[in-house]
């Protein structure tokens, strides 16, 4: 399971009011970064039969199949200080981060 902070959830709140046909913000994995997995967020306008689905209220965070196992465990904030603002990853599974925090190896 992932969890949402209250701080993400309201900010995943106030950018989906700000789009059209937006049913969730999509959090993903992928192949790439510095240390073999990249992370990837989007507002999604439709989900799959296969996605796993996070309801918080009037906000869901969908997952792909592929990208759940990847992201069990992990939790997702919203960051907001001097050296900038933006959501945050903390994933148990990652053995090894970038300095950025957008990359991992599990």
């Amino acid at each position: 399971m992932v969890t949402i902070t209250a701080v993400a959830e309201q900010k995943i709140r106030e950018l989906m009011a700000e789009e059209k046909d937006v049913v969730g913000l999509r959090i993903y994995v992928r192949g790439g970064g510095c240390h073999g997995y990249q992370y990837g967020m989007a507002f999604e306008s439709k989900m799959a039969e296969d996605d796993t689905v996070i309801d918080k209220g009037d906000v869901k965070v969908i997952m792909d199949s592929q990208s759940a196992p990847l992201l069990q465990g992990a939790e997702v904030d919203y960051v907001d200080s001097l050296q900038g603002s933006g959501f945050s990853i903390k994933n148990p599974q990652a053995k090894t981060t970038c300095g950025c925090g957008s990359s991992f190896s599990a």
